[in-house]
């Protein structure tokens, strides 16, 4: 008896023409009052500490990748944002440049420790609702980070720049709890 052909198993979401979820707003030029390593230490545990655009970065593809064979919609959604918070690491990056630091996926901690990124600063949760719940809790997070270091830098471009990050931020949690409510 001759075996039947099965068909491959495939992904039928499509991500062509996915954009940056983000609030429909230029950002500020990226350029800075002068260099200063204490700034661009603060940034660059922004860039990749625990509460980081890297870690955001790897928490929605990892989300998008679990939910886009069965919860297309909502994957396209993760993807978008998580292509925005690649453009916010992306600034930082830049800032910390500017600003005469290293971008080596290590944040410069207070007492000159530092801390090379980790996948253990993610969290994965097993089901849609509890990665929404857990995405929302993360923007929260770093908005009150950037707000805090934006009390600690002394200059207005480098803020600025956090500002408008911020303003995406909110964008994402407001879009999550949306899905979260249906």
């Amino acid at each position: 008896m001759m075996e039947q052909e099965r068909k491959p198993l495939g992904n039928t979401c499509s991500f062509s023409g996915i954009k940056p979820i983000m609030i429909d707003l230029p950002y500020p030029p990226v350029q800075v009052k002068e260099k200063n390593r204490a700034y661009a230490d603060l940034l660059s545990i922004d860039y990749c500490g625990s509460v980081s655009e890297l870690s955001a970065i790897t928490q929605y593809i990892n989300n998008e990748n679990r939910l886009s064979c069965d919860m297309c919609d909502m994957a396209k959604i993760f993807l978008g944002i998580a292509v925005a918070e690649m453009l916010h690491l992306q600034k930082l990056g830049e800032l910390i440049v500017l600003l005469g630091g290293k971008v080596d996926f290590t944040a410069k901690i207070r007492g000159g420790r530092q801390r090379m990124w980790t996948p253990e600063y993610l969290n994965i949760p097993e089901n849609s609702r509890k990665m929404l719940q857990a995405d929302i809790e993360a923007e929260k997070s770093a908005i009150s980070q950037y707000k805090a270091h934006i009390g600690m830098i002394k200059d207005r471009y480098v803020n600025a720049v956090l500002e408008r990050i911020i303003k995406d931020e909110e964008y994402h949690i407001m879009l999550l709890k949306t899905l979260l409510r249906n």
